[in-house]
């Protein structure tokens, strides 16, 4: 008699996002929140109703976005600026380098609707560069949280921090990984399994998938470590060394372009550090096409089954 498989609760982590968001509110008189016409898609609708004085929509204009944000934060305010992730930095990158990392004003950006959750919409809508675009300005940390529970955390950390941040979030559901009240940790890698075979890192809407993959490896005998790297600037040298130096190989993936994002933060580290055989899974330098996030990731090699295949790939380079 086999056990019934029980599908996980999947989040929207947007949902985690507006909940933390406005528990913070209500004790932060500062805290505001600016969008471009996104007030449903940001899921601002609640806090538009508790404060309409505290939400700016400026409409479509993504440049006024962000440079309206680092007004409210030379003025005192704590602004959460909220847009479609692809508008937000690739609209407004010159602002996001000028008014807010130049500037190191303290705006928390956060980018809506990430990856290829847009799907049907296409290439002008998918966001597979913005790793690229923001991981390379100083003074700015780029966060993908894995799940709600990190969305929560992440945004908490960010009302804290004196600085500004881009915190990447999806509106693809997730299951649940991080345990209840976890605390986010700028640049701190979570050890989701061990193994010392190869090491299995992503982030995001990724991180499940790894998972399943390091499950399906370990039922062909095989153990990989498996590491959420929520913080792709900072990233975690300490974590990429160890994981290079005890199991030989790494694999990483992500809803972005390979060129530019998390695989290629984490081979800077390696090639410099701990060199050992790479795989990076990604979309390959190419304009993603229209479907849905889930059809274009398992289209791009990241299905469970074949990243667990690829790192077998990966594994047999060791020995070589």
């Amino acid at each position: 008699m086999t056990t019934p498989q029980i599908t996980p609760k999947l989040h929207d982590c947007r949902d985690a996002f507006t909940a933390t968001l406005e528990r913070l509110a209500a004790d932060d008189a500062q805290i505001v929140a600016v969008c471009n016409d996104s007030v449903g898609s940001s899921k601002l609708v609640n806090f538009k109703a508790r404060w309409p004085e505290r939400l700016i929509n400026v409409g479509i204009a993504e440049q006024d976005m962000v440079g309206v944000g680092a007004g409210l934060a030379n003025g005192g305010l704590l602004p959460f600026v909220c847009g479609a992730a692809p508008f937000l930095t690739g609209r407004a990158l010159e602002q996001i380098k000028a008014d807010i990392a130049y500037s190191n004003a303290n705006v928390k950006l956060i980018g809506i609707s990430s990856g290829m959750a847009y799907g049907e919409l296409g290439p002008t809508h998918h966001s597979i560069e913005d790793f690229a675009w923001t991981r390379v300005l100083p003074n700015l940390p780029v966060i993908a949280p894995c799940d709600s529970i990190e969305t929560a955390a992440a945004v908490e950390w960010a009302a804290s921090y004196n600085g500004p941040a881009f915190l990447r979030l999806s509106r693809v559901g997730v299951p649940d990984l991080l345990p209840a009240g976890h605390k986010f940790e700028l640049g701190k890698a979570n050890l989701l399994r061990d193994g010392d075979a190869v090491t299995l890192i992503a982030n995001g809407t990724l991180t499940h998938r790894m998972l399943k993959a390091a499950e399906i490896l370990a039922g062909r005998g095989i153990e990989a470590r498996v590491l959420n790297m929520a913080t792709v600037r900072p990233i975690d040298v300490d974590a990429v060394v160890s994981a290079a130096r005890q199991t030989g190989a790494i694999l990483t993936a992500e809803e972005h372009s390979v060129y530019g994002g998390l695989g290629s933060a984490i081979a800077e580290v390696v090639v410099a550090e701990a060199p050992v055989p790479m795989k990076l899974l990604g979309v390959p330098g190419i304009f993603a096409p229209t479907g849905s996030a889930e059809f274009l990731l398992d289209e791009f090699g990241m299905a469970p089954a074949a990243v667990a295949d690829a790192a077998q790939v990966l594994i047999s380079r060791k020995a070589a």
